[in-house]
Order: C-alpha cells, then sequence, then structure tokens
C-alpha cells in the first residue's frame, strides 16, 4: 500500500466530516493525517487526508465522496507536483548544559522556540516529513516529553486552483 493525499473541496456543513471519515472506516483504511480548514471561498472548507491504500480501493473510495452531495471536488494531490508541509509542537527536555545544543538543532532546522522553561523548550517546526521525521531524531537524545502535530497541509503547484471555477462570480 502507499500513502495517498486527497484534497477535497467541500460545503462546510455539520457532520460532514463523520462521513467522509466513515467511508475510510467502512472500508478498513486507517487515516493516518486529517487536516481541515475554511477556504477563500466563503461556505467551502478543504479536508486534506492522508491515506494508506492501494490505487484500486482509493478509486472506489473517491466515486463514493462524490456521491456525497456536500463534496464539491476531489483531487489526488502527488508529492512532486503539490507543496506539502507538517506543523509539530515538540517539547524538549532541557538543562544548562543541553540548552545550547538544542538551540543550534533549532536554528540548523529553521524551527522556532515559542516557549521557554527553566527545564523544557516548546519549539515549533514546519516542513515537509523528512525534515520534521529528521528534527525529532535529532532532539530524541535529550529528552521529548511532548509532541503535538497538525495534519499534512497540501496544496497543488502553479496557477491552477481546486476552487477554479467553482461558485466564482
Amino acid at each position: 500500500m502507499t500513502a495517498r493525499v486527497l484534497s477535497l473541496l467541500v460545503e462546510d456543513k455539520p457532520g460532514l466530516l463523520t462521513r467522509v471519515a466513515g467511508l475510510f472506516a467502512r472500508r478498513g483504511f486507517n487515516i493516518e493525517s486529517l487536516a481541515v480548514g475554511h477556504t477563500e471561498i466563503e461556505g467551502l472548507s478543504r479536508i486534506t487526508v492522508v491515506v494508506d491504500v492501494d490505487e484500486l480501493p482509493l478509486e472506489q473510495v473517491t466515486k463514493q465522496l462524490n456521491k456525497l452531495i456536500n463534496v464539491i471536488k476531489i483531487v489526488e494531490l502527488d508529492s512532486a507536483q503539490a507543496v506539502q508541509r507538517e506543523h509539530m509542537l515538540i517539547k524538549v527536555r532541557v538543562d544548562n548544559s543541553t540548552r545550547s545544543h538544542v538551540l543550534e538543532a533549532v536554528s540548523l532546522f529553521r524551527a522556532r522556540v515559542v516557549d521557554v522553561s527553566t527545564d523544557a523548550l516548546v519549539i515549533e517546526v514546519t516542513g515537509d516529513s523528512g525534515k520534521v521525521t529528521a528534527f525529532l531524531r535529532v532532539l530524541e537524545p535529550y529528552g521529548i516529553r511532548e509532541i503535538a502535530q497538525s495534519g499534512l497541509l497540501a496544496i497543488g503547484r502553479g496557477p491552477k486552483s481546486i476552487t477554479e471555477r467553482v461558485f466564482r462570480n
């Protein structure tokens, strides 16, 4: 199986996210990542779903998603033709002897310290999956206390838009 990234343009209606997730669950597919947010068009939201599934079952799920009345458009985003980013907050244990090493790693990965206490730093990092994973490996020896991670965000490269010719006046 392969991780697939789907971008769904949907009407912003209560219960739609449950119905979308339910379609994947009923077929035994695990959603690896899920992100939902408003778009530039009022009343529409974008759902970005990462699911580990082969091409044929994905096609069947896509057809069933298209049957949902509030789903406007579905696009599979290939990593070569899309910008994909993850966002993560990481709480790392630090002391006087390790603080400078952790801050050096923060600088190297172009991350950002967003909270400081005497024995911990909260660090914000944004990037592709490889960058975020590599950053976590660098921080592990210092002691990761907590992680909060958003779902993958993805948008197609170039001038075309998923909302193109949809409810435009």
